[in-house]
């Protein structure tokens, strides 16, 4: 089997470590996510990581992946890099590796320093803290600051932030970060990126309201602005699980 690797200069010592990931992997037992995808904590030279086995493509993918498109594994790594260089909080990226067997990829990981947080804001959508009126408004902030930044995380949702409070203030961290686009946001357009969130329409408010005084916007606007699209992709999604029969 080939592989293909990229290595974070700082850490040229996990290369070898890289080439032996799947058994590394297969051996480790902290699983801290199952799903599409699977993520575990590895410690590895002394480090804590979080390694992110992505799920093998379909035939079809795999020679899309291995000839016509960058690989999850590779754009998580390099959108990272582009993070780190705009200042952008995510999980330090360490390296990559895409494994093929007759010229198809079958098996990529992506390899991280674990980032210590408290909780995600799904935590604050979920549960309503006491708390949350102060974590809304610096998440709007971070989001508009993000945004000057021209950053638009397509998987923008509630288990993709991590959160972490400090003396200043709450922090925050982009995970899942394989899906990105960076552009020029104006205007009203950054409220659309809360769509994915899920949050109630009072939690919208407090966000649009804080997002709309950062950015100079009309704050009624702002609010009727997050609340539409937050609007039309609950309804869609809605409408789609009616038609495969779930409540």
């Amino acid at each position: 089997m080939s592989y293909k690797l990229e290595i974070n200069q700082k850490y040229p010592n996990f290369i070898p470590l890289l080439k032996n990931i799947e058994s590394i992997f297969l051996d480790n037992s902290e699983t801290i996510h199952l799903a599409r995808n699977e993520l575990k904590v590895i410690e590895l030279e002394g480090i804590n990581t979080v390694v992110k086995a992505f799920r093998v493509p379909n035939l079809l993918n795999q020679f899309v992946y291995a000839y016509l498109r960058k690989s999850k594994a590779y754009k998580a790594f390099h959108n990272a890099t582009k993070l780190h260089a705009l200042n952008v909080a995510t999980p330090e990226a360490i390296g990559y590796i895409e494994f093929f067997r007759f010229g198809l990829l079958k098996k990529s990981y992506f390899i991280s320093r674990e980032f210590k947080y408290e909780f995600t804001i799904a935590h604050i959508r979920d549960d309503q803290p006491e708390y949350k009126e102060k974590v809304l408004e610096d998440f709007a902030k971070f989001t508009y600051e993000i945004h000057q930044k021209g950053v638009w995380h397509v998987d923008y949702s509630g288990g993709n932030i991590l959160i972490k409070k400090e003396d200043d203030g709450y922090h925050f961290s982009l995970v899942d970060i394989n899906r990105m686009k960076f552009r020029s946001i104006v205007n009203y357009e950054g409220l659309e990126n809360f769509n994915k969130l899920w949050f109630n329409e009072e939690d919208l408010t407090t966000i649009a309201k804080t997002y709309a005084k950062l950015a100079s916007l009309d704050e009624a606007k702002a609010i009727a602005e997050i609340l539409m699209h937050d609007k039309k992709l609950k309804d869609k999604v809605l409408f789609k699980r009616k038609l495969k029969g779930k409540s």
